[in-house]
């Protein structure tokens, strides 16, 4: 890989203090800010690792295509990297997704198969992978592949741990399991008593990027034994704490970023002091059809006191 190529532009990425968003003087929260990738996603990490795998084992040569399930941060992430190495790309996706994100596939040229709404991405990863084996395609599984935690093995976590002497808590949104797993690992080897802290939509609910585990598909890489809780967020508090960082903090993060901000101040009451790091997995560029950020956030219909933390 070469300096002048744009995989070389992925990741570290800053580390900013919220300094208006935390509970306490004494316990300090840090936001990972991953919308400074290229494509502004985390997912670029895992993409370039991915990829460089492929090339590497000699499956991947110009011009061949690539498939990808995804709801829509992947996708992105593997169009730009496929554009700059030569590769077609193919992305499945459920229906649900944003429309900022479709329109961002098509800027990079990727080609878009659609799946139903309600059949979700574990319909998304069974068409990808016919699609492959039908067309001699590759098919990247984010959801199993281990160098999906490896990339997070190999760079995120340590740049946290550079950029932090202490870490007591980590906080990530659940999608594929790989932010939480590679980092949570690195994080452990430093400090073995670092919280790493899972935030899932609740049942019922929709936050962009993230997985609920009660839809009934849990990413063959994510090990529980890695988590010590997990937050279940309903998409209304994700929409109001990514509107709040905003106000406060100037930060353009999107819905898992709220999801991810909400889910720490759940989590604070059991840190008596120290630093929480939240990964903000996207930049809101994606997201302001929503117009979140500019009309009043949703009502809070529920109790708050319904948010659930599991602690194993």
């Amino acid at each position: 890989m070469h300096d002048d190529d744009i995989l070389h532009s992925i990741g570290d990425t800053p580390l900013v203090e919220l300094k208006h968003c935390s509970p306490r003087p004494d316990l300090r929260f840090f936001a990972k800010l991953e919308g400074f990738n290229p494509t502004g996603s985390v997912k670029d990490r895992i993409v370039r690792e991915m990829v460089l795998h492929e090339e590497a084992a000699g499956r991947l040569n110009p011009g061949d295509t690539i498939v990808v399930a995804s709801t829509g941060n992947t996708g992105i992430s593997l169009s730009m990297v496929g554009r700059a190495r030569g590769y077609r790309v193919r992305v499945v996706m459920p229906r649900n997704v944003y429309p900022e994100i479709a329109r961002t596939l098509e800027a990079y040229r990727g080609e878009i198969d659609w799946v139903p709404a309600d059949r979700g991405v574990r319909e998304a990863i069974r068409v990808a992978q016919q699609l492959a084996d039908d067309n001699g395609w590759v098919c990247l599984d984010q959801f199993s592949s281990r160098y999906n935690v490896d990339a997070h093995r190999k760079t995120t976590g340590p740049e946290i741990v550079r950029d932090l002497d202490r870490v007591d808590a980590f906080v990530a949104g659940l999608g594929t399991g790989g932010t939480l797993m590679g980092v949570g690992e690195r994080l452990k080897e430093a400090h073995s008593q670092t919280l790493i802290v899972a935030v899932e939509p609740h049942p019922g609910y929709q936050v962009q990027g993230l997985k609920s585990l009660a839809d009934g598909f849990v990413p063959p890489i994510l090990d529980f034994n890695m988590l010590d809780s997990k937050i279940l967020v309903r998409s209304h508090h994700a929409f109001r704490a990514a509107a709040e960082l905003m106000k406060r903090e100037a930060i353009f993060g999107g819905i898992s970023s709220g999801a991810v901000l909400h889910a720490a101040l759940k989590v604070s009451p059991r840190i008596q002091r120290g630093n929480v790091v939240l990964l903000f997995a996207d930049s809101g560029w994606k997201y302001l059809e929503t117009r979140l950020w500019t009309e009043e956030p949703p009502g809070d219909d529920d109790a708050e006191s319904l948010d659930d933390t599991i602690w194993w």
